[in-house]
């Protein structure tokens, strides 16, 4: 059956004054969703999803005339391909830096042509249509790529997996949402304890509505050494800080179901 990578305007295309072979991005999801320089592909049938993901980036390759390197991750098979694809639709693999400046350089010029920051107002529009599969899909395909590109501890990365974590809150996933948020504040309280207090609030926020025993205690435990190691520096400036440091110490002793609390803000990205 036919597949249909959408949108297919001139919008989802590089600037045409971009570096050749510049290094494309493709995602494939745990549950098969897959996503192109962040569009999401819609499937028909049961078309192996690196084979859409080929056929899309090919069509990118048609457009500028000349073959383009792409670099795939892929979540079910746990793996990263880098590949360059012709006009024609062939494709092979290339090492990491072939065809492309090495570091900070090739990080520039694939950023320059897909900035980041236009890709998380297409995830806050799905947001905001309630379309929370999509926007979930896409903010994990934008963190694991600025992961790969910056590492997990560069602002735009924990960014978005700031916003990942809340969408994964408002879909209900509060096991996810908890571990992503919890990985921000991890990081917060390591390189720059000042700005912790609001990712630990989040990662609390998500962890509240936590029904697992055994993943309460693990993870409580963890939130209340970070909201006690806040409190040894003087940094709970806020009175829902002390509020939400106290609501984990109790239920650790205590135990007992989620509490209902607020839903969690990003870092600013997400209204």
């Amino acid at each position: 059956m036919p597949h249909s990578p959408t949108p297919r305007d001139r919008g989802n295309l590089p600037v045409l004054s971009a570096p050749p072979l510049i290094r494309l991005d493709a995602y494939v999801a745990e549950d098969g969703s897959t996503v192109v320089n962040g569009h999401l592909l819609e499937m028909g049938g049961t078309r192996p999803a690196n084979e859409a993901i080929l056929d899309a980036i090919a069509m990118f390759a048609r457009t500028l005339g000349a073959p383009v390197a792409a670099t795939v991750i892929d979540r079910p098979a746990q793996q990263v391909a880098r590949l360059r694809v012709y006009p024609d639709g062939s494709s092979r693999t290339i090492a990491e830096e072939e065809d492309l400046p090495p570091g900070r350089e090739r990080t520039a010029a694939e950023e320059e042509a897909f900035p980041p920051l236009a890709r998380v107002e297409r995830i806050i529009q799905h947001t905001q249509r309630e379309e929370l599969h999509a926007a979930f899909v896409l903010a994990s395909a934008l963190r694991e790529h600025l992961s790969l590109r910056r590492g997990a501890e560069d602002e735009l990365s924990l960014e978005a997996r700031a916003i990942e974590a809340y969408i994964a809150y408002l879909r209900g996933d509060y096991m996810i949402s908890t571990v992503l948020a919890l990985t921000v504040a991890r990081i917060r309280c390591r390189t720059d304890l000042n700005r912790a207090a609001p990712e630990v609030a989040r990662a609390t926020a998500a962890w509240q509505r936590l029904w697992d025993e055994g993943q309460v205690a693990t993870r409580g435990q963890e939130l209340l050494r970070m909201w006690e190691r806040l409190a040894e520096e003087g940094l709970l400036h806020d009175p829902s800080h002390h509020a939400m440091a106290q609501a984990v110490r109790t239920r650790l002793e205590r135990g007992g179901r989620p509490v209902e609390g607020p839903v969690p803000a990003t870092a600013g990205a997400l209204p």
